[in-house]
């Protein structure tokens, strides 16, 4: 069982111009090289996603950002909730606008919803996190995850994500010390 709790309720949601703001993140970690490279391959980006709390199709961690948190406080607080996952904003990938079939109330009759998301480096995934029972997680190649995408802005958000990480490795992200740390065996793959 987990100490950690879930934010639930829209008291505190932001709205603007008729959508729903939303802060979420691409989950990322650098995997091992593979075997037949000698130990010189460069490491390879792995991205995670969850199941919808329906269980069909992947998505990545977002969820409403409240008006008590900034959007990076709410990216990081929605992949510790749905995800279990701390760490570190890297990057601010963009702002995508979609329609969500389930988030609609008296404040967004439409469902629309304007997300900023950011690319998160995993520094731990937690064994008990507040929605594990109704998410599972799991880590992906980035072919994988583009295959997992249901959404254009989604697909839109994860080459956001790879370029800008691609782009920093060698020089803003410390690959060995800060996106391989304590993670649970059984979470590996």
């Amino acid at each position: 069982m987990t100490d950690l709790v879930a934010r639930t309720g829209r008291h505190q949601q932001r709205y603007e111009s008729g959508y729903r703001l939303v802060a979420g993140c691409i989950p990322y970690r650098y995997a091992g090289a593979d075997d037949d490279c000698n130990g010189n391959c460069k490491q390879k980006i792995e991205v995670l996603m969850i199941t919808k709390e329906n269980k069909r199709g992947l998505l990545f961690p977002k969820g409403g950002w409240e008006t008590d948190e900034t959007k990076e406080e709410a990216a990081r607080r929605e992949a510790l909730e749905e995800a279990g996952v701390r760490g570190e904003i890297k990057v601010r990938l963009g702002t995508w606008d979609f329609k969500s079939k389930g988030e609609r109330n008296e404040c967004n009759p439409e469902g629309l919803c304007r997300a900023e998301m950011f690319a998160l480096c995993v520094t731990e995934q937690l064994d008990s996190w507040p929605e594990q029972n109704e998410r599972q997680r799991q880590w992906l190649s980035i072919a994988d995850a583009d295959k997992q995408c249901r959404h254009a802005w989604m697909r839109s958000a994860l080459n956001a994500c790879i370029e800008a990480v691609s782009s920093s490795s060698k020089s803003v992200v410390p690959v060995t010390e800060n996106c391989t740390a304590r993670f649970s065996d059984q979470e590996q793959s």
